[in-house]
């Protein structure tokens, strides 16, 4: 008789809303559907650019945690006294490729500069924003470094994140783009034609932290099983490296 009750007390239960970076689309996803059938309330994931859900968070959007593509826009909320900073703690981490479509046969040479030059200004570069969205910047960093950002730059075709960037390439409107390696591993219609070396960019690392503004008392539960070893254990089988 007292079953009832408590189950509908837990139907109304509503998991936390999860701010995350579009990379992370389908490993977050699974994270999210293990913590369910664990018993507790499904998670909702918005998935966007990290530069566009931390500026939400700052314009005074609600949410409970936030997952970024790199500590600079976490390090933004922070200095805005915008997360719990005790429970900000880095535990992902990503590589930095080239894709192309699936048919193509172009391999990137990263050196020398001369013959990385021409094969990535040989049509657009899909690249998503270079100005705010991590993966733009880590790629931008990387030509820079690599001594070929100013003769690609005018190739560059921008998207508004890295799976808007992806998305070029396997439509054929590019045939290179610059994306993680776990975004790579989630399409059928790409393949890796190089791979950045990690020291031509910043750590391509993933924060997470728990927002001033969250009410839900399952924010932190699922916070914790994100950087747990079951649920690194699950972004691991996405492609990601666990910190």
């Amino acid at each position: 008789m007292v079953s009832a009750p408590i189950a509908a007390h837990a139907a109304e239960r509503k998991g936390p809303l999860v701010l995350a970076a579009a990379s992370l689309q389908e490993s977050m996803t699974a994270v999210a559907d293990a913590w369910a059938k664990r018993g507790h309330p499904c998670p909702v994931v918005s998935f966007a650019a990290s530069s566009a859900l931390a500026r939400q968070v700052e314009s005074g959007g609600a949410a409970d945690l936030f997952v970024s593509a790199d500590e600079d826009w976490m390090d933004d909320l922070a200095k805005r006294d915008l997360i719990v900073t005790s429970t900000r703690v880095t535990f992902l981490a990503n590589r930095l490729v080239v894709v192309a479509p699936k048919a193509s046969r172009v391999r990137i040479p990263v050196r020398p500069p001369a013959a990385l030059a021409r094969v990535l200004t040989a049509g657009p570069l899909a690249m998503a924003d270079t100005n705010s969205v991590p993966a733009g910047k880590y790629g931008k960093a990387a030509l820079t470094a690599l001594g070929v950002w100013a003769q690609v730059e005018a190739k560059v075709v921008g998207a508004e994140n890295v799976r808007a960037a992806l998305a070029l390439v396997e439509r054929a409107a590019a045939p290179l783009g610059i994306v993680y390696a776990t975004d790579a591993k989630a399409s059928p219609s790409v393949r890796i034609a190089g791979v950045f070396p990690e020291n031509t960019h910043p750590p391509i690392t993933y924060p997470v932290a728990r927002l001033k503004t969250s009410t839900n008392a399952e924010a932190e539960g699922f916070r914790r099983f994100l950087i747990s070893r079951a649920g690194k254990a699950i972004f691991a089988r996405y492609g990601f490296n666990a910190r």
